[in-house]
């Protein structure tokens, strides 16, 4: 199964570029990959009406926000999370690890 490479991680600021909430920007809670959507917080908050249950005796009408395609929004910045650099670890470990001397420098 291949993974999707999107422009957009969770926990990254963006903006809405396009669609009926363009100009709104908001923080990105959740990216659901396969249908190349994403939550924004804030953003196209919509209403699911609940029915009664133990946790909600008399019912109730919760707000949400609902998806975007991903296709209408642009990266403003990046979250913290997201804009770690994904080899740094062996790039330290190189940093620190002794040269080997050339066979020129063996000689002399």
């Amino acid at each position: 199964m291949n993974r999707i490479k999107l422009h957009v991680r969770k926990g990254d600021n963006v903006e809405v570029i396009s669609g009926n909430f363009r100009g709104s920007s908001g923080k990105v809670l959740e990216v659901i990959a396969r249908k190349q959507r994403v939550l924004i917080e804030g953003v196209r908050i919509i209403k699911k009406h609940l029915k009664k249950s133990q946790d909600n005796p008399q019912g109730k009408i919760q707000e949400r926000e609902g998806p975007i395609h991903i296709s209408n929004v642009r990266v403003l910045e990046r979250g913290e999370k997201a804009g770690k650099d994904k080899g740094t670890k062996k790039k330290a470990a190189k940093e620190k690890s002794p040269k080997r001397k050339t066979a020129k420098e063996k000689e002399e």
